[in-house]
């Protein structure tokens, strides 16, 4: 009897380990497969089609192409951290993320020097979640608009969820963030209500108020964290 259970607790530490063992494998290769996804939309949010780039095809570009800044809240660039050191904190009120290092709220920016183009994070909510994604600018003027994509958000499909849709994000493209030195940023109007003449200003999804409302407001939200740098840069 004694060596049954002895038996008993041996296949059950032995079961435990290997699970353990399958989970942090696992966990590493969820972990690559969203840094991939995020590095696919911001490589969309520039223009770059990535259907049909494998993922060494991914990270090479980046290699080669983007450079991860972190910058503080007075637009400096901070040289001696990585946007790994990076601890994410989500508001779970408004959506938005904040970064830090340490106690210090920091922000990543990428750059991309191909094309000239700087893209920064994005998030905030819609009606059903918290959205996330990607909004990039022309790295001289720091104003006119490359593109923009989320890639995760809970919104209904064929409502909300058409944020994700090129019809929607191509409307972003060549529109301005800034009037001068005023930061506009870029409203979603009602649908068929956005004048294609204002440079400011985007249709809406049908039926989808509130996450095109969410949209401009994240927009807005977030271009003023970056405030700070875009008028340190701006050509």
């Amino acid at each position: 009897m004694k060596n049954k259970y002895v038996f008993i607790l041996t296949i059950t530490i032995v079961c435990s380990l290997l699970l353990s063992l399958v989970s942090e494998g696992l966990k590493d290769l969820k972990n690559k497969n969203i840094e991939i996804d995020k590095k696919k939309n911001i490589l969309t949010a520039i223009g770059i089609d990535v259907d049909n780039f494998s993922v060494l095809d991914i990270d090479k570009y980046f290699a080669n192409n983007i450079d991860t800044l972190i910058i503080d809240t007075l637009g400096n660039i901070i040289f001696d951290i990585s946007i790994t050191d990076l601890n994410e904190v989500e508001n779970k009120q408004n959506g938005q993320v904040s970064y830090y290092h340490n106690s210090q709220e920091v922000l990543p920016l990428y750059k991309e020097v191909k094309e000239n183009v700087v893209i920064i994070p994005i998030s905030g909510k819609g009606l059903w979640s918290s959205l996330f994604g990607y909004f990039a600018l022309d790295a001289d003027n720091l104003s006119t608009v490359k593109g923009i994509t989320f890639y995760a958000h809970g919104e209904t499909p064929g409502l909300g969820a058409e944020i994700s849709k090129k019809w929607f994000q191509s409307n972003f493209r060549e529109k301005e963030v800034y009037d001068g030195t005023e930061l506009l940023s870029i409203k979603v109007t009602k649908p068929g209500l956005a004048n294609k003449h204002n440079l400011y200003e985007v249709d809406g999804i049908s039926g989808a108020t509130i996450t095109s409302n969410g949209v401009t407001a994240l927009l807005k939200r977030d271009l003023e964290r970056y405030k700070n740098y875009f008028i340190k840069n701006k050509k």
